[in-house]
């Protein structure tokens, strides 16, 4: 996960993932066991999952009219290849050859009714207003379709900054976020916290290694010396 977020951490809206550890109770040790004296004992099994940290990253200036950040909750809707809906923060948006508004892997951005097409023979500037209204040379062309959830820990990233949603339990909701035109949102990565993060799973992979490598010499001490009495 760190080596995740090191790798994707220059890309706009990408949102770091962090281990998140649980301990799940297993059973009852049964009484007068070896391992369970003077009675029943409970124990637990760890769990790791991952879980994505949906933190806003800093707004960063760009100066291009069709870039635009989300300044509060929610999500810019695209289209993927497959037809499916993905979300996103990355609002780093241009205009393709057919006059459609996409993002860089030229997605088409949705608009409230549908992708937002733009006039290819209009060479008047596309703006892009707080609510979100695109509007090219005075003329209003659509408005983007920014939402939130009611949970965002159950959205499943798909690869980058883009996530889509597959669970039942999870309902989109309207947001009070404004848009901000010429900007984008970085990742919410520190590079220094994730290095700090990455040496110190190098040293505490070393220590259990040492440990096991300590526990077998002593085993196999303690069957050489079982083994031959003196």
């Amino acid at each position: 996960m760190v080596a995740d977020n090191l790798a994707s951490g220059s890309l706009p809206g990408y949102k770091r993932k962090e281990l998140s550890l649980a301990a799940t109770q297993a059973g009852l040790m049964p009484a007068g066991s070896q391992q369970g004296h003077g009675g029943p004992r409970s124990f637990v099994i760890p769990k790791a999952t991952s879980v994505t940290n949906f933190q806003a990253g800093d707004l960063k200036p760009t100066g291009v009219n069709t870039d635009v950040a989300i300044d509060g909750k929610g999500f810019f809707a695209v289209q993927m290849p497959t037809g499916q809906l993905a979300y996103t923060r990355d609002g780093e948006f241009h205009v393709n050859a057919s006059g459609e508004l996409v993002t860089k892997e030229d997605y088409p951005v949705m608009g409230a009714t549908g992708p937002i097409q733009l006039d290819k023979t209009n060479h008047n500037v596309v703006s892009i207003s707080a609510q979100g209204e695109v509007t090219q040379g005075g003329t209003t062309k659509g408005k983007l379709k920014v939402t939130d959830f009611n949970n965002t820990a159950l959205l499943t990233q798909v690869s980058g900054s883009y996530f889509v949603s597959g669970s039942p339990d999870l309902h989109e909701q309207s947001t009070t976020a404004i848009l901000r035109e010429g900007y984008v949102e970085g990742s919410n990565v520190s590079s220094v916290t994730q290095m700090v993060s990455l040496l110190s799973a190098m040293r505490g992979y070393e220590a259990n290694q040492k440990l096991i490598q300590m526990e077998d010499d002593r085993m196999g001490h303690a069957i050489s010396d079982l083994g031959n009495p003196t």
